[in-house]
């Protein structure tokens, strides 16, 4: 059986010394054999005054003196009794919601490919190209090493289904690497630039949802950290949000032919590859790491930083409470991070200027992996922080942070700047056939050019 509760309070004071209240309350249930789905009581100065349930569907007065009220209102009840007929409803979907989120077991797979190349950036290669299932890199070739090459284990596997696989990728991306190079010289020519720092990024994937095999998907280019242009596989059109792209972007509305193919691409093969990898690294991919959490304050007046690192996956959330009640002011939520191992870290801030010293104890940072029943509890405690400000203290593991998040930052950077539109998706049900990936095997110099 199951019970969710809702209450609305709402309390009146007026003039002192006597303070009067009117409350309402509002209850509704799933799975209650015998009793309504949904309640609703008015009360005054705790005296019952109208009654509402879904068994009789009306509001009615509990109190004699309450019909005096259809002398200033004569539609009263039936105004009344309509609105919490739609409170019924509203309600309902609540618990509806409720129940789908606590049962919700099912895992969102990713398969991500991203490819950036650089113009006058000494010191970091031109062409970088990754791959990343559920947010875990597997491949790697960069324009320096010009190799592909496995950043997992598992991955090593593929060659059992295909001993050229590597062989392969690397050549697709050495043709990738010379196509992407005339595309920085044809937009810094669009834009009206020469020299100097910029870069043209690529990435397309998909998502799949192991339990409704729902399936959504993206392909997008920026340049210089902005939306260029994005395919919508729902219309089948291009979107151009910068006037530099809308010669691009009526050259590939006119390729119906590649359209075509993206849309079986990111409906059909993609979704094949993911399945394929998350196969691959279901041992690593579907474990359950939780991780270490510290408290960190620079000076005694900044903020106090809840810092959580080493959980896997990154499907988490990092919250300050005050007595049970998670706080969403006075608190800074930062991004989850990727660490070198595959693990991921993510911040809290809480800002403790006026908190007093006696209520410290009453602050808990809690994260909370999905799949996992427990969270992790850490009570706000002078004790326990760590500060570069006390004596003693190892400052090299505020650094550290520092320098993870910093690393985190220029990830990001290199590979997308996610601004308000981000990733472009489509859904679909459909379920996946094709054995060979076109953008790992086949991409051609058309999608490339600009």
């Amino acid at each position: 059986m199951k019970l969710f509760v809702v209450l609305f309070l709402l309390r009146l004071p007026s003039v002192a010394p006597v303070i009067h209240s009117l409350k309402v309350f509002y209850t509704s249930s799933s799975e209650v054999p015998n009793y309504p789905e949904f309640v609703a009581d008015y009360l005054v100065d705790e005296v019952q005054i109208v009654r509402y349930d879904s068994n009789t569907r009306r509001a009615v007065p509990k109190q004699d003196w309450m019909n005096k009220i259809t002398e200033d209102d004569t539609k009263y009840w039936e105004e009344e009794t309509e609105i919490l007929k739609g409170n019924e409803q509203t309600l309902k979907k609540t618990i509806e919601i409720a129940n789908q989120l606590l049962n919700q077991t099912e895992v969102i797979h990713s398969l991500k490919y991203f490819q950036t190349s650089f113009s006058e950036v000494p010191n970091l290669p031109e062409f970088v190209a990754v791959t990343l299932v559920d947010e875990v890199q597997i491949e790697h070739y960069d324009s320096n090493t010009r190799r592909a090459v496995p950043k997992q284990d598992w991955m090593n596997k593929i060659t059992d289904d295909d001993p050229t696989y590597w062989e392969e990728d690397t050549q697709r991306f050495k043709g990738n690497e010379q196509i992407d190079k005339g595309n920085i010289e044809l937009l810094k020519q669009r834009f009206n630039q020469t020299e100097g720092l910029h870069f043209v990024q690529w990435m397309s994937g998909c998502e799949w949802d192991d339990e409704t095999d729902e399936v959504n998907g993206f392909h997008q280019y920026g340049y210089d950290g902005e939306d260029f242009i994005s395919f919508d596989l729902k219309t089948e059109t291009w979107i151009a949000p910068r006037p530099q792209a809308f010669i691009t972007k009526h050259k590939l509305d006119n390729n119906k032919a590649w359209t075509m193919y993206l849309k079986h691409y990111h409906t059909k093969e993609c979704p094949d590859w993911l399945k394929k990898f998350v196969n691959y690294g279901k041992s690593s991919l579907m474990r359950k790491e939780r991780p270490s959490v510290s408290l960190l304050q620079k000076t005694p007046s900044s903020p106090v930083i809840c810092h959580a690192t080493g959980f896997y996956p990154d499907r988490a959330n990092l919250f300050w409470k005050k007595d049970d009640k998670e706080l969403h002011e006075e608190v800074v939520r930062g991004e989850i991070l990727p660490n070198h191992d595959g693990t991921f870290q993510m911040s809290v801030d809480l800002d403790v200027s006026s908190v007093k010293a006696e209520d410290w104890g009453r602050y808990n940072c809690v994260f909370h992996l999905a799949g996992v029943k427990e969270d992790v509890h850490t009570t706000l405690d002078k004790r326990v922080i760590l500060s570069n400000w006390r004596s003693g203290f190892p400052t090299a593991a505020v650094v550290a942070v520092g320098l993870l998040l910093l690393a985190g930052c220029i990830i990001g950077l290199v590979l997308w700047r996610r601004n308000s539109h981000g990733f472009r998706r489509t859904n679909t049900s459909e379920s996946s056939s094709s054995s060979e990936d076109p953008v790992v095997k086949k991409r051609t110099s058309e999608e490339q050019t600009m």
